[in-house]
């Protein structure tokens, strides 16, 4: 299993970005499964359903399996390692998030503001900005002399895509 994380700040196009990889890759024969972070928290349940009356009666884990889908829920945060032995027979692992991580990373940046996260990332293999990002003449030369790696603009599917190729 390969694993690739997206990174960068909230509404940066991680979301944008890895649904325009994916059919990319699906093409070039991967299994692919998607971790995304969420630290504001979410609801994948609703009322009415038996596992909503399983998790409001006290289940703290439910899970839920049928002939196409498999749904595990937990009252806790599970962590990245937990999360990745699900996939572990999948070829390739996209993480939205987790910044903190170690895997090999690919960093969105909306606009100069953003130039902080090269700083504190690790394993940066390129950085993706917006394409109007490259016209502040100043852009570039801040992301070189933070980070030596690819910059390419989120219009770079294909070559965003390629790189990915090369890191399995």
């Amino acid at each position: 299993m390969n694993v690739v994380q997206l990174c960068g700040y909230k509404n940066s196009g991680k979301t944008t970005l890895i649904a325009a990889l994916l059919p990319l890759l699906k093409k070039r024969g991967l299994r692919i499964a998607v971790i995304k972070h969420d630290s504001h928290g979410f609801d994948i349940d609703h009322e009415g359903t038996d596992t909503f009356r399983f998790r409001e009666a006290g289940a703290e884990g439910v899970a839920i399996a049928s002939p196409g889908r498999t749904a595990i829920m937990k009252e806790s945060e599970a962590n990245l390692g937990e999360l990745l032995a699900c996939y572990d027979d999948f070829d390739l692992v996209l993480i939205e998030g987790y910044k903190r991580e170690r895997y090999p990373k690919l960093v969105l940046l909306r606009s100069a503001d953003d130039l902080t996260l090269l700083d504190e990332a690790v394993a940066v293999q390129a950085v993706i900005v917006r394409p109007d990002m490259l016209k502040e003449p100043s852009a570039l030369p801040e992301i070189r002399q933070r980070q030596t790696v690819p910059v390419l603009t989120w219009d770079d599917v294909s070559q965003i895509a390629a790189i990915i190729m090369n890191l399995c």
